[in-house]
């Protein structure tokens, strides 16, 4: 009996064996890596800095009321004169003040109930703005308005419309540095992590650098900003 072709096919069959086997076991071992990839920390990272603001809008209102209106409005325009000649013997530049045309109310005309009693018929305002690179002159000049107020101008209190606003428009300069800062702390807190989990810090898997966001440091200091910014980084993690 001629046992050859049994003794092929048992030899064929080892051989599948050992390649199911050896395939098996790369196969496992993939599977083991995928796995400690799925392994990561994320982890933020904070940069924050205080930067003076480097442009000041003041707007500049005052009111004034009568019962003429051409004299209501010569009283507007020489009140406005007063107030370009303070900001200018101030260090203010022309170019840097704007005068609004004035409103004027008819009281009378507008049908207010009680306009025969009322002491002036018409009112009016006047809104002279400031555009100012120069934040602290802008700033010495608003804390001595009140010499105005002595020459008999009734400026307005700052409203909504007529607050003054401090800006910070040098962003780009510090971006850079803000991002690096950030990233490093990020990768502090990750190596931490993996310090105190027996693990060793990989690869970034993902990052996200987070917008910048540019606030009042407090209420009282308008004109020193807060710049802020967070990045979010996921780490891969190898033991």
């Amino acid at each position: 009996m001629n046992n050859k072709p049994v003794y092929s096919a048992i030899l064929l069959g080892g051989f599948v064996c050992i390649g199911l086997m050896a395939l098996g076991y790369q196969i496992s071992k993939g599977f083991i890596h995928i796995k400690s990839l799925d392994r990561t920390v994320t982890v933020k990272g904070l940069s924050e800095r205080e930067v003076p603001a480097d442009i000041a809008i003041w707007p500049i209102t005052f009111q004034e009321a009568g019962n003429d209106l051409n004299g209501l409005f010569s009283s507007i325009q020489q009140k406005n004169a007063l107030v370009v000649d303070y900001l200018q013997n101030l260090g203010v530049k022309t170019e840097e003040i704007s005068v609004s045309p004035p409103g004027i109310l008819d009281k009378q005309a507008a049908g207010y109930s009680g306009s025969d009693t009322f002491k002036f018929r018409y009112s009016g305002d006047s809104t002279i703005t400031v555009y100012s690179e120069n934040v602290v002159n802008i700033r010495e000049a608003m804390n001595r308005l009140v010499e105005l107020g002595k020459q008999g101008i009734a400026f307005a209190r700052q409203g909504y419309q007529t607050q003054t606003e401090f800006i910070f428009t040098k962003l780009n300069d510090i971006k850079p540095e803000m991002i690096e800062e950030a990233t490093k702390n990020a990768r502090e807190v990750a190596e931490k992590f993996a310090r105190d989990s027996n693990s060793t810090l990989g690869k970034i898997k993902r990052a996200s650098q987070g917008q910048f966001s540019i606030g009042n440091r407090d209420n009282n200091t308008p004109y020193i900003k807060k710049v802020r910014v967070v990045s979010t980084i996921e780490y891969y993690l190898s033991d």
